[in-house]
C-alpha cells in the first residue's frame, strides 16, 4: 500500500492523486456513516453529498487563481483547528455522546473534508511536504505502539481506550526528535529547536484524533471503523491521526503564504 501511495504521489499525472483523495475522503465518510448509525440509504445520501463536495472543491479550484483559493481554503482549515484545538479536548473530557445523527453527520465532514483538502494542498506545494508531515504521524504512532508495549503502565485514556499509554506517548516523541533530527538538513529555514517543538506539537495532535476516533467507535459499540483492511480495520483506523494533523500542517503553510502576500 506504501509504495502503491508513493507511486501516486510523485510519479503519476495530479489527476490520479485527485481522484484518490477523492476516494480517501468518500471511503471516511462511508465507515463515518457506521459510526453514526445510518441507513443504507442516509449512507448513500451521505456520501452522494460529500462526493458533490468534493468534485466542486476541486472545480473551483481549477477554476481560480491560487490566490483566490486562499480564502475558502483557510475557512475550512478554520473549522477544522476550532474542531481538533477546542471542540474535541472538551468533547472527550465530557464523554459527549451525540444522539441526532446529522450532527454526527456534520462532524464526519468536518473530519474528513479538511482532511481530503489538506492532501491534495500539501501535495499541490510539494509532495515531500505531504511526506514529511505523513511520515511524522507514522514514526510517531510507531514509537507509541512499541515504547507502549514493552514499558506501558501508566493509561492515557482509560474510558476511551484502555491499550494507550503515557509511556507510549513519550515513545511517539523520542521517535519524533529522532525524525526531525534527521530530515532538519532538508528544512534549514526552520532552526532544530523550532521544528522539534512542532513535531511534539503535531504528536499531540495526532494523539487526540487518535483518541477521537477510539471514543467514536466506543460510543457505536465497535472495535474498528470497517473491514476495509484486513487485520487492520477500516480506513478510519489507519488515517485516524492525519485527521487531526494534516489540515492543521496545511493551514500554517497557507497562512504563512497569505500574510507574505499581504
Amino acid at each position: 500500500m506504501l509504495l502503491l501511495l508513493l507511486l501516486v504521489m510523485f510519479v503519476l499525472p495530479d489527476g490520479w492523486w485527485r481522484g484518490l483523495v477523492v476516494l480517501v475522503v468518500i471511503q471516511g465518510v462511508t465507515e463515518w456513516s457506521g459510526l453514526s448509525r445510518l441507513s443504507r440509504r442516509q449512507t448513500y445520501l451521505y456520501g452522494g453529498l460529500t462526493l458533490m463536495l468534493m468534485l466542486a472543491l476541486l472545480w473551483f479550484d481549477a477554476h481560480h487563481v491560487h490566490a483566490a483559493q486562499l480564502i475558502p481554503h483557510l475557512a475550512i482549515y478554520a473549522v477544522s483547528a476550532v474542531l481538533w484545538l477546542i471542540i474535541v479536548p472538551v468533547w472527550m473530557i465530557t464523554a459527549w455522546k451525540i444522539e441526532n445523527r446529522y450532527l454526527m453527520c456534520l462532524t464526519g465532514w468536518a473530519v474528513l473534508i479538511p482532511t481530503g483538502v489538506a492532501m491534495l494542498d500539501l501535495h499541490a506545494m510539494s509532495p515531500w511536504i505531504l511526506l514529511l508531515v505523513m511520515a511524522l504521524v507514522w514514526v510517531a504512532d510507531i514509537g507509541a505502539y512499541f515504547a507502549g508495549r514493552r514499558f506501558g503502565k501508566n493509561k492515557l485514556a482509560p474510558a476511551i481506550s484502555p491499550g494507550k499509554t503515557w509511556e507510549g506517548v513519550a515513545g511517539g516523541m523520542l521517535g519524533v526528535s529522532l525524525y526531525v533530527c534527521i530530515v532538519h538538513p532538508a528544512i534549514p529555514f526552520m532552526a532544530l529547536p523550532v521544528l522539534l517543538l512542532a513535531g511534539w506539537a503535531w504528536v499531540g495532535l495526532a494523539v487526540i484524533g487518535d483518541l477521537f476516533e477510539s471514543l467514536m467507535k466506543r460510543h457505536a459499540g465497535v472495535k474498528d471503523s470497517g473491514a476495509l483492511l484486513p487485520g487492520h480495520g477500516g480506513l478510519l483506523d489507519r488515517i485516524d491521526a492525519l485527521t487531526s494533523t494534516l489540515p492543521l500542517a496545511a493551514l500554517v503553510v497557507l497562512l504563512q503564504q497569505f500574510f507574505v502576500k499581504w
